[in-house]
């Protein structure tokens, strides 16, 4: 049974930020990463962790990659269903947006759900978009030194590669190292 990973308010006000028609883009600017990952891995499966408007499986089209089975998640979107498990498991510009309580019960099901390979950006300052009750939409401002040691509980660090607006690791899960 999986843990609670979102409160009711906090999807409510999630929901409302999707109909933001720029919100949720991140992965776009990520794809050409990704891409890369599943030709060098031959991942067959991905798991879309916070999927939002599914704006990745639409850049990994644009970067040639279309020969997958593509397993969208979001809370904001219950049709999507469940995680589910996959070859490759991404969590694009979403970790720094869970609530606090919850994050630990995330990264538990990212690790659940990761077969081989997870690919994870985090975003370390604050958002540009700010919810309707006046929190910035990053809830977690932490540097990756707060964020790694929550992430290697589950996870081996293959890579951790800093950018403009935080960083971004690949993992894979610990039993399998």
């Amino acid at each position: 049974m999986r843990s609670a990973t979102i409160s009711a308010g906090y999807l409510a006000l999630q929901k409302q930020l999707h109909e933001n028609p720029n919100y949720g883009a991140a992965s776009l600017a990520y794809a050409p990463i990704v891409a890369d990952i599943i030709r060098k891995t031959g991942a067959k499966s991905l798991s879309d962790y916070g999927a939002g408007k599914c704006n990745l499986q639409r850049g990994l089209a644009s970067s040639g990659i279309v020969d997958f089975d593509y397993f969208p998640y979001d809370p904001a979107f219950p049709d999507y269903g469940d995680p589910k498990p996959a070859d490759l498991v991404c969590c694009i510009d979403v970790l720094e947006h869970i609530e606090l309580d919850f994050v630990d019960a995330v990264i538990a099901d990212l690790a659940a759900i990761t077969v081989r390979y997870g690919f994870f950006s985090i975003a370390t300052g604050p958002a540009q978009k700010v919810l309707s009750d006046g929190r910035n939409a990053h809830l977690i401002q932490k540097p990756s030194s707060w964020w790694l040691p929550r992430l290697c509980a589950f996870f081996e660090i293959i890579q951790l590669m800093r950018d403009a607006h935080g960083f971004w690791v690949v993992v894979e899960p610990k039993s399998k190292s």
